[in-house]
């Protein structure tokens, strides 16, 4: 695996104002050789002069800039040389070729897969991954195309975390894609950090940005959703109710306010349970004779 190196090369303001002196002294030399003539033991001073001005033009291709949050990949002949991470005017050999890797933040929003949840229903589900390259020589090098690289991967961590999931839970223990979303949107983004690894590329956050039923089971799922849903609350509503019932019968018996045998307490558990676990409000009866009639 290659790892990155850094090179950020020479500071590139210095070197150019020596390269312009050394081109300025160079075309005075020509020149003041030209005007006053060239001997014949001289044509060698003009050769070496042109030749120093070639060398100066080739030394001249080795300045570079590196903008912020950018990186430059260096190679000498294919073998990998370094990274200038620095931002600003830079040199370096000018016989390096040079790649540009941005280094900024970026987002990638998957398309809508459609995939089963671990019950097997089909599901619709995107997801947003926001990510920056931190290893250039890996970016470059361990992979063909990064950015493709960063896309296929993270739909392919996406569907299988959809799997390990159920779309919907009414219980409160078990984690549902629809009503744990920030610990299915952590275990997503290990997932792709663990895939993109390789890649030099850090994932900073993943988030869902669609999940609903598939077209055709969306009703039929609504209809499930909402009778779970009912149960759910039928279920709380009757454990309310029996403690309550348990409550009144203990202080009623505490107090003394009123003596019932098992007869009488069967019928006003039968008749608190059904006020309060009925759908419409209790229409009271005054009876106007004896607690026996």
């Amino acid at each position: 695996m290659v790892r990155e190196r850094l090179r950020p090369g020479v500071p590139g303001l210095p070197t150019l104002l020596v390269l312009l002196l050394i081109v300025a002294g160079t075309v005075w030399l020509l020149v003041t050789a030209v005007r006053f003539g060239l001997r014949e033991d001289e044509p060698l001073l003009a050769l070496g002069v042109v030749f120093l001005l070639l060398v100066e033009a080739v030394l001249l291709r080795g300045f570079f800039i590196v903008a912020p949050n950018e990186a430059q990949v260096l190679q000498f002949f294919g073998a990998y040389s370094g990274s200038a991470k620095v931002a600003g005017l830079r040199w370096a050999n000018p016989f390096y070729t040079r790649k540009k890797i941005s280094l900024r933040v970026r987002n990638f929003e998957s398309s809508q897969l459609k995939v089963n949840d671990r019950d097997g229903n089909p599901v619709e589900i995107a997801a947003v991954v926001v990510w920056r390259v931190v290893e250039t020589a890996e970016a470059t090098f361990e992979v063909d195309d990064y950015q493709n690289y960063v896309r296929v991967q993270s739909e392919a961590a996406l569907r299988n975390a959809a799997t390990n999931y159920p779309y919907d839970s009414h219980e409160d223990h078990v984690v549902s894609l629809r009503g744990s979303t920030s610990a299915v949107a952590e275990h997503l983004k290990k997932e792709v950090q663990q895939r993109l690894e390789e890649a030099g590329v850090e994932v900073l956050e993943a988030r869902f940005s669609h999940m609903a039923y598939a077209q055709e089971i969306a009703a039929a799922m609504l209809q499930r959703q909402q009778a779970g849903a009912i149960i759910a609350a039928r279920k709380l509503i009757v454990e309310g109710a029996v403690g309550m019932v348990e409550m009144a019968l203990e202080q009623l018996s505490r107090k003394g306010i009123v003596q019932l045998d098992e007869e009488r307490k069967a019928a006003m558990v039968s008749n608190l349970l059904v006020v309060l676990c009925g759908d419409r409000a209790a229409q009271p009866i005054v009876n106007t004779g004896t607690i026996h009639h």
